[in-house]
Order: C-alpha cells, then sequence, then structure tokens
C-alpha cells in the first residue's frame, strides 16, 4: 500500500482528502503544519507529498525545499489557492512535480496521484509478490511484509540481480556476523517465504531465477 504525507490545515478540506485517499488504496499520514511535516518525514518512507502551500510555521515549499536539500527526492504536489505565476513558479523550482490549483476535481487528484507513483516507484513483480525497489517495501496481494535488517539487505541483494550470479562477500557485507552457514539459514528462510527460487553456485554464490 502507497504511503502519502498530506500537510494540510483546513480541517474539513485534509478531512475529505484523507477519506478518499484511503478509499483509492492509500495509507494517509496527516501533518498540520510544516514542523510536524517535517518530524513525520523523517520518521517514515513515503511514496508521495501532497503538500498545501499556505500552512502554519513552515509554508509547503519551505518544506518542500528543506527536504530536497537533504536529498530527499520522493514525489511531491502542492495543492494550493495560489493561481499567481510568481507561486506557481517558486514551487516547480522548488522541486514539486505537480502543481494543483484549489478548487479541484478529487478524482482527478487521485488520477494523477497514482499514474505518479506508478512511473516513479519501479517494482519487481515476483510470483504474488511485488517489491517496490526505491521504497525497500515487499507486498503479496497488498499486504506489507516485514524483514530483519538483514534478510530485507540479502532480499535486496537478489532482486536487483536478478538471473545474475551475486558473491558470497556481496551478502556478507551486509551480515553483522557473516559465515556460509548464516548465509544459508537467511536465504532459506526467504525461499520458504517468498518461494524463490535461489540457485547455489558452488564456490561462487548464489543467484535468483526467474520463474
Amino acid at each position: 500500500m502507497s504511503k502519502i504525507l498530506l500537510l494540510e490545515d483546513d480541517y474539513l478540506l485534509s478531512q475529505t482528502l484523507i477519506g478518499l485517499l484511503r478509499e483509492a488504496g492509500f495509507e494517509v499520514a496527516h501533518a498540520q503544519d510544516g514542523e510536524e511535516a517535517l518530524s513525520l518525514s523523517y520518521d517514515t518512507i513515503f511514496d508521495l507529498y501532497l503538500f498545501d502551500i499556505n500552512v502554519p510555521l513552515l509554508n509547503g515549499i519551505d518544506v518542500l525545499k528543506l527536504l530536497r536539500d537533504n536529498d530527499d527526492k520522493t514525489p511531491a504536489f502542492f495543492i494550493s489557492a495560489y493561481k499567481d505565476i510568481q507561486t506557481i513558479t517558486k514551487a516547480f523550482e522548488g522541486a514539486c512535480d505537480d502543481y494543483i490549483k484549489k478548487p479541484f476535481d478529487f478524482d482527478e487528484l487521485v488520477v494523477r496521484i497514482k499514474a505518479h507513483i506508478h512511473k516513479h516507484n519501479p517494482t519487481i513483480v515476483y510470483g504474488a509478490m511485488r517489491y517496490d525497489l526505491l521504497s525497500k517495501r515487499i507486498y503479496i496481494d497488498d499486504k506489507e511484509m516485514d524483514l530483519g535488517i538483514v534478510e530485507k539487505a540479502i532480499f535486496d541483494l537478489l532482486m536487483r540481480n536478478m538471473c545474475q550470479t551475486i558473491d558470497k562477500e556481496m551478502f556478507f557485507d551486509a551480515m553483522e556476523k557473516p559465515s556460509d552457514i548464516a548465509l544459508r539459514v537467511h536465504l532459506s528462510k526467504l525461499k520458504q517465504r517468498f518461494a524463490l527460487n535461489i540457485t547455489n553456485i558452488k564456490g561462487i554464490g548464489y543467484r535468483l531465477e526467474k520463474i
């Protein structure tokens, strides 16, 4: 399930947006001011930011600038009552991806968000499993699956290098206490949980085969 951070101080509009976005299949976190939005962005990886501009403490453009200065490349949409070209120009100079003027059509907003997330979040589909390469989230039937830090790193290596032999040393770099036995245990757990077709390349490493 894709995650959206909504920055909007208008209570009625924010509640309407939250309801519609959740109904459309998104998980939504809500901030009422710029500082709260920054705090939430540090705690969670989001798939898209949906920011109003005229909000308390830090306006939406300044929030996005701070995020971009910290190398946060999360796609960002502005929803704003400002229609002047100066504000719109400033928003795009701050590296937003879309600017939607209020009032807007809710259905159109959802369509734009879905299209942008689909375009910018490359995924790998493997059987019933879907892996988001940017957020490193794993889904089965749209349910997010949890993994420990080490197994997530090993899983990521396998997915990004599918059909290529991965040297054992690359796996060891992702492990706190690397050993052949520990690596085999991690790979066995991943094979069982996600039905991965992993081949042992004797004396070299492992390879994830397509299914």
